[in-house]
């Protein structure tokens, strides 16, 4: 049935271990391209059924798992969440027998009738059949769609850490974010600054930089605090030590700026936390005493496991499978005794959660105070370390003994291990969503849109089996609908868009789905081909209007990599390439020279002789972004380093100590580090930025092709 907490695509036929399979959302096969199907093997459908507490080990076990699923889903009245689309009542509800009493309390403890116009919310839902039987499901009561950008925007992208100021310790922080909003908004005219995600990183030394393998996604990461922002820093006691940890701040601005260095993260907290500690000792004033207390109340036991998690990961390591035993349960009388005797530092791990809080909230309201029309964009990363706060507090949603990652393709003949452990689709939807409503809210509260990368989980992940390949893995499906439902939900309460990381492969459908209910799609100027025709660059009449389009990403070379080809050479220097390096010059150069190409004949490449010879690096990348606004696209996206040229990725797939990934600020074209206040005197930005406005020269007709 679509939509159902299964996710099945179909009646299910074939083995009774397919059979089984296909009753849980286990996939038996992939489909890497349109003409291709891959089986996926038993021993991987089999651990993927054990991570759902589904015995299929032997042909005995199979057919007695098999039974029970039948006899489960003939016996029940209702799935265990159910999703009500602009409040009318679902078609779940027509399949009840005759004669089936329904009760929905709303969330505000009202009882309603499904005949009834429902409100928005998660409510409970239960069924009285004839014959006595009784579900309880939850009804997830959610808007037809969200609404579509208010007018068409631009705005930056930005890896908030290589943003260095020169009141930054070593490293980007909120208070830079709040200047970059502020500036942005007042002097550039933009809609938005989209950064990277700023969830809590799991300590350690060295920390992994990686701001995509997050401890948790709940709550934001206290390095990114502006310490001489916090209202009690100037009363601490111990002044001689203040200064001399701002000094240590000032010394690690400078190795990054002036010497070279690269982004140390480790040192950057080691000073920030020496100096928040002192302030911690600093009395609250009565108001501030009170809003410490309401944010304690309202995050309650979530924000109480993640400061345990902190509390005892400075004792026992940041990974939890290694604590002692009663530990490992978030539960446990061990735990409480623990978090009785390390209250001190619980407090203080609560404590950075309500600062970061209020610096992330100051720099949404300066970006709206500046006149933004969306303000910050967040972006959700696809999932936490195993070792991490989330998957230690949460760990019966999480599928134990598997790993998320993608299938071999065209791109990566051995597949993907992300390392991060998936949630269970089972127990999301008989919680009704529980920890992932909680998510959202907690990444919408100061965000006027949100990005989510690899968007296409919302429908089904590649679990792969801990210490197997990720060949060995298999797709597992999630009701779609539902998480949609409480996406759209969420995002509505907000009053925020949403905008999904949809690039590669994906499903037949997906796309469609996620159009249907107002999601954005991300579309790179470099992937937007006639992909089922002529394989050369889609004009930009045919691009699709509902997306943020984008010449690059953090994972991508900027462009002025991509249109000189020091990818190719960087990624020689360091042993990537697949193919002898010749080859691979000449094919960047057929692909940069195709766009140019179309630049050129669009009238947007500017020279002497109106030719591509004759166009600078700098005018072909204006260029590119003039391109960019001939398309239908609500949203556009300048990645802030492409503003000075900077030719170096933050990020290099499939390198870990070979490269410096999220360690690198800002540069210009020279791999000089460029500060805010750089930025905010470059001729060259505000060139860009006048392109981006419509008030760049043209160098052509700026009508249809």
């Amino acid at each position: 049935m679509p939509g159902s907490p299964d996710g099945m695509p179909g009646s299910p036929d074939g083995t009774p271990l397919s059979r089984l399979a296909a009753l849980h959302g286990v996939a038996t096969s992939y489909s890497p391209s349109p003409d291709r199907t891959v089986a996926a093997s038993d021993a991987a459908i089999v651990a993927a059924l054990a991570a759902l507490d589904v015995d299929a080990s032997t042909p005995g076990a199979v057919r007695a798992s098999l039974a029970v699923r039948e006899r489960e889903l003939r016996e029940r009245l209702l799935p265990p969440t159910v999703v009500c689309w602009g409040g009318r009542a679902p078609g779940e509800l027509a399949g009840l027998p005759e004669g089936t009493r329904l009760r929905i309390e709303t969330e505000q403890g009202e009882l309603r009738s499904a005949a009834e116009q429902l409100p928005p919310g998660v409510h409970a839902l239960r069924a009285t059949a004839p014959d006595g039987r009784t579900a309880d499901a939850h009804l997830v009561v959610a808007p037809p769609r969200l609404p579509a950008p208010p007018g068409r925007a631009y705005g930056l992208l930005v890896q908030l850490y290589s943003l260095l100021s020169r009141r930054s310790w070593g490293m980007g922080d909120l208070g830079d974010l709040a200047e970059l909003t502020a500036w942005a908004g007042r002097a550039l005219g933009a809609g938005f600054v989209q950064v990277n995600p700023l969830h809590a990183g799991v300590p350690g030394h060295p920390t992994d930089p990686s701001p995509y393998r997050p401890s948790s996604r709940r709550y934001p990461d206290p390095v990114h605090l502006r310490v001489e922002d916090v209202p009690e820093f100037p009363y601490a006691d111990d002044q001689g030590r203040v200064r001399a940890l701002m000094d240590r701040g000032a010394g690690l601005r400078a190795s990054v700026l002036g010497d070279g260095e690269l982004i140390d993260r480790d040192a950057v907290w080691e000073a920030k936390r020496e100096a928040l500690e002192l302030v911690r000792d600093v009395p609250l004033g009565p108001g501030r005493r009170a809003a410490y207390c309401d944010f304690l109340a309202e995050e309650g036991e979530a924000l109480e496991d993640h400061a345990t998690w902190c509390a005892l990961a400075e004792a026992y390591g940041s990974d939890w499978h290694r604590w002692p035993a009663g530990l490992r349960d978030p539960r446990s009388p061990e735990t409480a005794r623990a978090r009785a005797e390390l209250m001190d530092r619980v407090d203080f791990h609560s404590r950075l959660a309500w600062l970061t809080d209020a610096q992330l909230a100051a720099a949404q309201r300066s970006a709206r105070d500046a006149g933004m029309p969306i303000g910050l964009v967040h972006d959700l990363a696809v999932g936490v370390h195993p070792g991490g706060a989330d998957a230690w507090a949460q760990q019966e949603y999480f599928a134990a003994g598997m790993s998320v990652g993608a299938p071999p393709d065209a791109f990566n003949a051995r597949g993907q291990d992300w390392g991060l452990p998936p949630w269970r689709p089972d127990r999301l939807a008989a919680s009704g969503y529980a920890p992932y409503r909680r998510l959202l809210r907690a990444l919408f509260r100061h965000a006027g849109a949100l990005r989510i990368d690899h968007v296409m989980g919302l429908f089904r992940l590649w679990w792969v089996p801990l210490g197997q390949a990720p060949t060995e893995g298999t797709y597992v499906r999630y009701d779609a609908e539902a998480m949609l439902a409480i996406l759209v939900l969420e995002a509505s309460r907000a009053g925020a868009l949403v905008i999904g990381e949809d690039l590669g492969t994906v499903e037949p459908g997906v796309r469609e789905a996620l159009n249907r209910r107002g999601v954005l799609g991300t579309s790179v100027l470099w992937f937007e081909r006639d992909w089922e025709g002529t394989g050369l660059p889609l004009p930009p009449e045919r691009w699709r209007a509902d997306c943020l389009a984008t010449a690059t990403t953090h994972d991508l070379p900027p462009t002025a990599s991509r249109l000189t080809g020091d990818h190719v050479e960087l990624r020689d220097r360091l042993g990537l390439l697949t193919h002898p390096l010749d080859e691979e010059r000449a094919a960047a150069a057929a692909d940069t020279g195709e766009w140019l190409a179309l630049l050129a004949r669009l009238g947007l490449l500017r020279g002497a002789s109106g030719g591509i010879s004759s166009a600078t690096e700098e005018a072909e990348i204006q260029a590119v972004h003039r391109f960019l606004l001939r398309t239908p696209a609500r949203m556009v996206g300048l990645w802030l380093p492409d503003a000075v040229g900077d030719r170096r990725p933050q990020n290099l797939p499939g390198t870990w100590d070979q490269y410096p990934n999220w360690r690198l600020p800002i540069a210009d074209a020279d791999g000089r580090p460029v500060t805010l206040e750089d930025l905010a005197s470059s001729p060259r930005l505000y060139a860009l930025v006048d392109v981006l406005r419509g008030r760049g020269a043209q160098g052509g007709d700026d009508g249809e092709s």
